[in-house]
């Protein structure tokens, strides 16, 4: 009942608010460009064309143009969206939205949401571009029709579409090091078709990375950990299939059904210098897999409603083996283990947008997703008697009901204003070993189980005219801790607490475009205040323990800049400011808060590029990427040691790519990336690629 009466609440807060955003807020219609509108997420701004980078999308253009075959890596090219590296253990590559982490940027793939229920830390590298027709990332301003979670933002994978009767494509990609060595490959097929009442496609990626150079600049401090030249550890291999089929009974009405599978496995790189045992670990992970099945429709019903659902079944398996050695061939040390996880998330939604008047839009939207998470653990697998734990398994529940309404003042005036509420039911929550303040032995037990809620609310004001657009966004959004931070004893370091509280951020937007006949201005300012922000506590117990006791202020500004100066000259560049200040609050009773400072964004970055065709069948792309230093910190084991906090250096890196037009089908091309040899870090202990190459060839009908 607690629930209805606050749903009913913010409801009536919609009902008695008349709103509408532009038009370009909307996801676009079919316009033939092979994107699957189904699958977009609302996000303000024009689509760039070609190769141009806009302020919330990528096209797959830009992505096979500059050579960004993983969700990082291309994700990074958008101004306010920053790559980075765990580091650690783990060595996970990462966004970051306007300074939100992978934990408050919600990721989808054609609008479904990809989520590890037991610790969401998601490895941005091992999810694929080849096959994408558009990145999208809604940034501080994610809406509420599209689900709970969008604290900082959002991120979606938009798969492609077919266009024509026979569509195909086939791409190869051969990588070398910067001895010209070979580093590895990235294919990619696609066979799709296209009929008046229905299509059908299916496709193929995989990127294979046998290894990548250090740079030349680098000095091994402890060789054992790193020697230089080709790194060690760095071996991945990951694939996808998407196969897809729609059914389009009229100019209206689309009715789709999507598989995808994606299978990855890794390694994880040492830190060069570090030489403590306890934050040193040998870990890999032999497979890192994903499926699911999604069906996606959109129906008009009649000329004033239309009604959008959303069902879906994700599986999510990976197994972290922990070895003795650098080796990788003992596991009877008491450190070693194989921890496999195995995830099953089942889920949709339905969203119904209803003309009131020829300028008054109100939109519905529900959504329902449940998680289960399972896990267990063999400790010293190599062992005469290894310890087998039992299944732990955890679920969850999570609702959202949005409501959001549009309405257009003028032809060039609009507001629109949204509210949800989000809840999430906590069913099951099981771990093994000795509950926290007793003795004995190791035992299956449960977590006390506390349930949560939050509100969410947000208006956007647009005015567009004459080339000229102008926009101010306001948004409050939350999202819940995950069911690592809620209870992980993280090898016995920490301590549960079932009563943390969603983390919460009211982000503030003021930006605008402008067109100059063939330059085209976009730039923004923007301002997010954190409250609840969750803090490492350090109990009495000598225990870590999360608390909502922070708060943090970012604020900054972006700026984008497009080009076609000639028919033969395009060029680009984009810069981004961002700024984060943190409070740690005031530790509880008995607490002591360790020195903290937020870490990997750097504070200025950009992008520039030029594109040259000196003939019609050569292009010349040049390209630079910035970034000034971003903080990081030393590792901190388990026994005690104090981490340090310090600024890793800038660095500016160069890409080159030519392409040969062979034919109107065929084109080759040849590449590299940091030509100068850069060596730089973005995180502790983990130096970055020195120089690569790559050759590849491209074939369309």
């Amino acid at each position: 009942m607690r629930h209805l009466a606050t749903l009913a609440s913010v409801l009536a807060l919609g009902l008695s608010s008349q709103a509408f955003a532009q038009d370009e807020a909307q996801p676009a219609e079919d316009t033939g460009n092979g994107t699957f509108t189904l699958g977009q997420i609302v996000v303000t701004g024009a689509r760039p064309e070609g190769i141009a980078i806009g302020g919330e999308t990528l096209t797959a253009e830009a992505i096979y143009a500059f050579n960004r075959n993983t969700l990082d890596d291309a994700a990074n090219l958008i101004p306010g969206v920053t790559a980075g590296n765990s580091g650690g253990s783990r060595n996970e590559r990462l966004l970051f939205v306007r300074g939100f982490d992978r934990f408050q940027v919600p990721l989808s793939i054609d609008g479904i949401r990809v989520y590890l229920p037991a610790d969401n830390r998601l490895d941005f590298g091992r999810f694929l571009t080849p096959d994408i027709a558009e990145l999208q990332v809604a940034k501080g301003y994610a809406s509420v029709l599209d689900g709970p979670g969008g604290m900082g933002g959002a991120v979606n994978l938009v798969t492609r579409k077919p266009t024509k009767e026979i569509e195909a494509e086939v791409r190869g990609t051969l990588n070398l090091d910067r001895d010209a060595d070979y580093a590895g490959y990235n294919v990619f097929a696609l066979l799709g078709t296209k009929h008046d009442q229905w299509y059908a496609q299916a496709s193929y990626a995989r990127n294979f990375q046998d290894h990548w150079t250090l740079a030349g600049g680098f000095r091994p401090t402890v060789v054992a950990n790193e020697d230089g030249g080709e790194r060690d550890f760095s071996r991945t291999s990951d694939w996808r299939v998407n196969v897809k089929a729609g059914f389009t009974p009229n100019a209206t009405d689309e009715y789709a059904i999507s598989y995808t599978r994606q299978e990855g496995s890794k390694n994880a790189p040492l830190h060069v210098s570090d030489t403590n045992n306890v934050s040193l670990r040998n870990w890999e992970w032999p497979y890192w897999n994903i499926e699911g099945v999604y069906f996606l429709s959109t129906t008009a019903l009649g000329d004033q409603a239309t009604l959008k659902t959303r069902a879906y079944w994700n599986k999510y398996e990976n197994l972290l083996r922990s070895w003795d050695n650098r080796n990788q061939n003992s596991q009877t040390l008491a450190r070693s283990f194989d921890s496999p996880y195995d995830d099953t998330a089942y889920g949709g939604s339905a969203e119904l947008a209803v003309a009131l008047a020829p300028r008054d839009t109100l939109t519905l939207a529900f959504h329902y997703r449940h998680d289960e998470h399972t896990e267990t653990q063999t400790s010293r697998p190599g062992f005469t008697t290894p310890t087998v734990e039992p299944v732990q398994v955890s679920a969850e529940r999570t609702w959202s009901a949005a409501i959001e309404n549009r309405l257009a003042f003028t032809e060039a005036l609009s507001l629109t204003l949204g509210g949800s509420f989000d809840w999430r039911d906590t069913d099951r929550a099981e771990e093994f070993g000795v509950p926290l303040s007793q003795t004995g032995a190791s035992r299956l037990y449960s977590f006390a189980l506390r349930n949560a809620s939050a509100w969410n609310a947000q208006g956007r004001l647009d005015w567009a005219q004459d080339g000229t657009a102008l926009h101010l966004s306001v948004s409050s959004r939350a999202r819940f801790p995950t069911l690592f931070e809620r209870f992980s004893s993280q090898f016995g370091t920490a301590e549960a607490n079932p009563n943390l509280k969603p983390e919460r951020a009211t982000n503030v937007e003021f930006g605008g475009s402008r067109a100059f006949g063939p330059i085209r201005v976009e730039g923004a300012i923007f301002y997010s205040h954190l409250t609840d922000a969750l803090v490492s506590v350090r109990t009495a117990a000598n225990l870590n323990r999360r608390e909502n006791y922070g708060s943090a202020d970012y604020y900054g500004g972006e700026l984008s800049l497009s080009a076609q100066l000639t028919s033969v000259f395009q060029a680009g560049v984009n810069y981004s400011y961002i700024k984060r200040d943190f409070d740690v609050g005031t530790p509880p009773t008995g607490g002591l808060i360790r020195p903290f400072e937020l870490t990997d964004v750097p504070g200025h970055k950009g992008f520039v590029w030029i594109s040259y065709r000196p003939v019609p069948a050569i292009n010349v792309l040049p390209s630079l990427e910035f970034a000034s230093g971003r903080t990081t910190v030393t590792p901190a084991s388990a026994n005690g040691l104090v981490p340090v906090y310090y600024q890793t250096g800038g660095y500016v890196t160069a890409a080159l790519r030519v392409d040969w037009d062979v034919t109107d089908f065929l084109t080759v091309g040849v590449g590299g990336r940091n030509l100068f040899d850069r060596n730089y870090t973005l995180t502790d202990g983990f130096p970055e690629p020195g120089r690569s190459f790559f050759a590849s060839i491209r074939a369309k009908y």
